[in-house]
């Protein structure tokens, strides 16, 4: 198959599963088109060959006022349409990818090219983009109008269905992890460099935005170190990073978090730790949480979205209420402290890894759904019609 994704190329779970979907469809022999604004960063060090990359370019002019990304999206689309003839555009997320594919689709025609249009739903799209009366409509309207619809996890399945009120089935595909890159033991451990005095490493992993809860992240770690010698490092970077920072010195611990920033080999990290802190407001699916999981790293994570579908309480890493940082200290020190407990939650949760989300099987249910939307056959309508139009302005679109 001849299959275009759509993504971003940021420091992110979306751009992360997108390109690790791309770059397997390849290996199992399918021409994969990346289309964004910039080469995701996972694909930087690693060129394929039936892998292309096309970059968006949009127009930086005055009198044009907002983002023309979506519009210049579109275009771009319809250019390698035209030049490759693509058999699937899967767009990750609805806005704006999803949209910009029915309008390049509309652009072209849906005789002469009638390329498929599959939607992954990754979470904001639903619960923070969604939700706005502003993108209601057009969100909705990307979901009814999508060949096919894929959620990561059963509850951001239900969210979806609930918030937007939809009767199409919606399929879900679990996140997925190389099993062969993330593993404990792979490269020599370099925990001396951050504990050198033989402290516990306690990591965190994110892209620093509110839903992360990265001060919850800080003033856990703050109750690990009254108990016993630790350093925390947190990797990534976004708006609430001096927020974390700012919690690390009222609280006094400082000198002891290690803020890293953006890192490509995280799996490095990963190997070296001992516990993963991940207290998000909700989580679509969690891909950080199962990476770690893969390294035998064992996670304490909140008890929202779809982290109780990765993360077996008690048995492959532990759940906490959303905001409880006494709950999660104490579980931290509990695993920090037993040595023997943390070893048998590691190997558990690599063994769920093993079970449950390994690339091929999963790859296998993205080829099958996209085989299935190309062999459906639909009444052909534009996906712009003027009545489309019309209810969108109506809706405040």
């Amino acid at each position: 198959m001849k299959i275009g994704i759509v993504c971003y190329p940021t420091y992110g779970g979306s751009g992360v599963v997108a390109t690790e979907l791309g770059r397997f469809l390849a290996l199992r022999g399918h021409e994969v088109h990346f289309i964004s604004s910039a080469i995701p960063f996972r694909l930087v060090h690693e060129p394929i060959d039936n892998i292309v990359f096309h970059e968006v370019q949009t127009l930086d002019y005055p009198v044009l006022q907002g983002d023309l990304y979506g519009i210049a999206l579109a275009s771009k689309i319809v250019q390698v349409v035209e030049d490759f003839g693509l058999d699937i555009l899967h767009a990750h997320y609805a806005v704006p990818h999803a949209i910009s594919a029915f309008m390049a689709r509309s652009v072209l025609g849906t005789v002469e090219h009638p390329f498929k249009v599959v939607t992954t739903l990754h979470g904001t799209d639903i619960t923070l983009v969604g939700r706005a009366p502003s993108f209601f409509p057009i969100v909705r309207y990307a979901i009814d109008r999508s060949d096919a619809v894929s959620t990561p996890s059963e509850w951001l399945r239900q969210e979806t269905v609930h918030e937007f009120d939809i009767k199409r089935p919606i399929d879900v595909i679990p996140n997925f992890v190389d099993e062969k890159k993330f593993r404990r033991g792979l490269k020599p451990c370099k925990r001396s460099v951050y504990a050198p005095n033989g402290e516990k490493i306690l990591l965190h992993i994110s892209n620093f935005r509110p839903v992360k809860r990265v001060t919850d992240v800080v003033e856990v770690f703050a109750r690990v170190r009254r108990a016993m010698p630790a350093v925390l490092l947190m990797i990534g970077d976004g708006p609430d990073r001096d927020a974390a920072r700012g919690c690390a010195c009222e609280l006094k611990v400082l000198e002891h978090v290690h803020f890293l920033g953006k890192q490509e080999a995280i799996e490095l990290y990963m190997s070296c730790a001992d516990l993963f802190l991940f207290p998000s407001e909700y989580e679509a699916f969690g891909l950080a949480a199962l990476e770690a999981m893969a390294c035998e790293l064992p996670v304490v994570a909140s008890r929202a979205g779809g982290l109780p579908e990765v993360i077996d309480h008690g048995k492959t890493g532990f759940l906490a209420t959303v905001g409880d940082v006494d709950e999660m200290a104490r579980l931290a020190i509990e695993v920090l402290r037993d040595d023997a407990l943390r070893t048998r939650i590691g190997l558990a949760a690599r063994h769920s890894v093993e079970d449950r989300f390994l690339p091929d099987p999963i790859i296998a249910q993205y080829e099958a759904l996209y085989e299935r939307v190309l062999r459906e056959t639909a009444p052909i309508r534009p996906d712009f019609d003027l009545q489309d139009l019309s209810l969108l302005h109506a809706d405040g679109i």
